[in-house]
């Protein structure tokens, strides 16, 4: 939100007061604390009618440090926050005449109280100042009084009266060259800069600045990462209100927010979700491919075994198959009931699935349920939706299914209602649910908790989507929960899978597809997924059969359609030939692919990473956004072109293509023709790549029987550790270059050495 009109002047609906001068400084065990009036104090006389901001500084973690600025500090907004995981680390608070400074780990935060402004420093210690990574100073920190109107009352009747919206507003610096990342998953540009960003879920497709997962947090390509801590609308001017500063403001009195260090971008995100909550580890069988019967496409029991047997036909391994929305009756969504005219046979037919196919069951499911059925009454008796703000009933609209009411999950009771419901539907067979909506919140409500609606507008993803993860857990297990969720805000990414939303069945969508994926990355987010062919429309046989590849080397990987099946013969013979292809590649890459999985779980870097963000040191990387790192090792480009031609970037180093074995130098551009069965999959010189022995399941004894690809250059050391299905370390396996040998050691078993010579640098080795 701009409060300016160019740089000088100030927009004539805010009345602004900026923090102007370190009046006093204040320190307790923890907490460095300064109060800064909007005009210098000179005198005595001065400090009389003068509003003033408290600006409170604490220790996160010891990469981090949070900040507080309050105008009125009696104030609560009732905003519902997310649970943090706070660590802080021992402080280091040091006042004289001219600043103040604040260390707590590898952070400081260093106040000059001579002219006002405030820097995040990384490294500072004994020797004094460490490197600046962002700063706060002059009209950059405030308090916005917006909309203000003149008054035609009487000066009795309008006495201190609140006739504006207050805001909260900061800013902090940008260097020459610092691009800004993530702020959830956003289809525009890759790079923030130049974007002005709110923070509000929307169900508005991929094809816009609106988003259905939002993340008031973001890192730049200069050692440090911002998430600022309110599930109200958060929003972002990314140079674009004033040039060189990141600005962000929040309605009303109080504003919150940390700054993260790292020395690369895997320590940012390592520290962030820390503090806001590492991703649970999917099973090992949700990595293999999803069908769904489709949304508005017509079928039965006969027409869903036709899709499953058409893929066993085609040699097509198939893991999870997702039944879509009418599996339950027109207009009575979503009552939880199979629409018994259609399924007569649910469980058997869910045995035969799982049984005989060997398939796990997915069903869609939403948090409005349609009046009109038993199922609403129910919740309407019991007080268990969202209520009107005028004490008028329950909150009801005719979106996408008649009279819907809003479960309200603060309520403990809706919660229990609504998983009870979810609970007979595992008891017949169903493993997970699609998760979807939960951004159209209305915020002209009243919630059982009070919560301020505004603030719930964003949050409510996250509580609907943890009450239903959480369910999963308790019955499924520990390791056996995952969703397939489409909307989210900071801290959803401990309840994945998430996918991009409805995007359309062309090139441009599915390269929009993509730079949604990488911001999403970069906003903590681990494991994600996108509709293969696109969502919309009807994919031409071309742009699906290339889409295959993106979808294979996405964490999850999904076909779902709107109005047309995706099941591969409905394109072209060929197609199924290529899916089966990338398929069978995919789930021998599950030793590789799973261990990177675990470490996502373990630290929060996500397995699809940004090229900026596993290559932070190269400024070639720091736009790219049609190519990405696969884990650690794999670089994947997709083909977004009809001629098949791509144009790719593989930054300094040696790097084989997976299959072809073809060996490129780094440091520089290529441009090659692909066929359907191949892309740019180059794997990183110093890889220790494990290819499992089974190829049409996800799901296996990684170690058993795998086969060892190595891929060494130079003289060094490598490694790769295995993990089996529940993610624990199975077996670690070294290579070590001397030369023109490469030792490989095994667990159990003597080392190998094999003689190479000086151009080989790729050996095999069966585990």
């Amino acid at each position: 939100m701009k409060f300016t009109e160019g740089y000088w002047l100030r927009s004539e609906d805010a009345n602004e007061m900026y923090a102007m001068q370190v009046y006093r400084v204040e320190a307790e065990a923890d907490t460095m604390r300064i109060i800064c009036p909007s005009r210098p104090i000179m005198n005595r006389g001065q400090s009389v009618d003068v509003p003033t901001l408290t600006i409170e500084f604490t220790s996160v973690n010891e990469n981090t440090i949070g900040v507080k600025c309050r105008h009125f500090e009696g104030y609560n907004g009732r905003e519902p926050e997310l649970e943090k995981n706070i660590s802080p680390c021992p402080v280091d608070i040091k006042i004289t005449d001219k600043e103040a400074v604040m260390t707590a780990g590898k952070m400081t935060v260093r106040v000059n109280r001579e002219e006002f402004g405030f820097t995040f420093e990384a490294g500072a210690g004994e020797s004094g100042a460490g490197k600046v990574l962002t700063s706060c100073g002059f009209r950059n920190i405030g308090y916005m009084k917006y909309g203000r109107k003149k008054s035609t009352m009487l000066p009795k009747e309008n006495y201190l009266l609140a006739d504006y919206k207050p805001y909260m507003v900061a800013e902090l610096s940008l260097g020459v060259g610092e691009c800004v990342y993530g702020l959830g998953e956003r289809f525009s540009a890759f790079v923030k800069n130049g974007q002005s960003i709110d923070i509000w879920n929307e169900d508005g497709g991929t094809s816009s600045q609106i988003s259905y997962k939002n993340v008031p947090f973001y890192m730049t390509n200069r050692n440090y990462g911002v998430y600022v801590d309110h599930t109200s609308s958060v929003s972002f001017e990314v140079a674009s209100e004033k040039v060189s500063y990141t600005g962000f403001s929040v309605p009303g009195e109080e504003l919150r927010f940390h700054v993260i260090y790292g020395e690369t971008p895997a320590e940012i995100m390592t520290s962030y979700t820390s503090v806001t909550g590492r991703p649970a580890l999917p099973p090992a069988w949700s990595f293999g491919l999803w069908l769904s019967t489709s949304f508005t496409t017509d079928y039965d029991e006969k027409t869903t075994s036709s899709f499953i047997d058409g893929m066993a036909q085609r040699d097509i391994p198939l893991s999870v198959f997702h039944f879509d929305c009418f599996w339950m009756q027109a207009l009575r969504w979503c009552e939880m009931e199979w629409d018994s005219g259609v399924f007569p046979d649910v469980r058997g037919m869910l045995k035969r699935y799982k049984e005989e196919k060997g398939l796990k069951i997915c069903v869609w499911i939403n948090p409005y349920i349609a009046q009109g059925t038993k199922f609403f009454r129910e919740g309407l008796e019991n007080g268990y939706y969202l209520m009107r703000a005028d004490g008028k009933g329950v909150k009801q609209m005719d979106h996408w299914q008649p009279g819907i009411g809003i479960i309200d999950f603060t309520n403990p009771a809706a919660a229990k209602w609504y998983t009870d419901k979810l609970r007979t539907l595992l008891d017949m067979g169903v493993d997970c649910f699609k998760t979807d909506f939960g951004e159209r919140i209305p915020i002209d409500v009243k919630y059982y908790n009070n919560a301020d609606p505004v603030g719930m507008h964003n949050y409510y993803s996250h509580i609907y989507n943890e009450c239903v993860f959480n369910l999963l857990k308790e019955v499924r297990g520990e390791g056996e929960a995952v969703l397939f969720a489409r909307s989210a805000h900071a801290g959803g990414q401990m309840f994945p899978v998430h996918w991009g939303g409805d995007n359309s069945a062309n090139f441009p969508s599915m390269a929009e597809s993509l730079r949604g994926g990488l911001s999403f990355a970069m906003s903590g987010f681990s494991f994600w997924s996108h509709d293969i062919g696109g969502f919309e429309m009807t994919a031409t046989a071309d742009v699906y059969k290339r889409w295959i590849g993106f979808g294979a080397f996405s964490t999850h990987t999904r076909l779902h359609g709107s109005g047309s099946y995706r099941v591969p013969w409905a394109y072209d013979d060929e197609a199924s030939e290529v899916l089966a292809y990338f398929i069978k590649l995919k789930c021998s890459l599950m030793p590789y692919l799973f261990a990177m999985a675990v470490k996502a779980h373990k630290t929060g870097i996500p397995v699809m990473r940004p090229m900026s963000f596993e290559f932070s040191s190269d400024p070639a990387c720091d736009y790219l956004d049609r190519q990405y790192m696969f884990g650690d090792s794999l670089l994947v480009a997709p083909v977004f072109d009809e001629s098949g031609e791509v144009n790719y970037y593989l930054p300094e180093g040696i790097w084989t293509h997976l299959l072809s074995g073809d060996v490129r130098e780094g440091g520089r551009w290529y441009t090659d023709k692909y066929d359907y069965f191949s892309m740019p999959l180059y794997v990183r010189d110093g890889t220790v790549l494990p290819m499992g022995s089974v190829d049409n399941r996800p799901d296996y004894d990684y170690a058993n029987g795998a086969n060892l690809k190595i891929y060494m250059s130079k003289d060094g050391i490598a490694q790769c550790t295995i993990p089996d299905v529940n993610g624990n370390d199975a077996i670690t396996i070294k290579a070590h270059r001397d030369n023109f040998t490469i030792t490989i050691e095994l667990p159990n078993k003597p080392s190998k050495i094999i003689m190479v010579t000086k151009e080989e640098h790729v050996v095999e080795v069966k585990l």
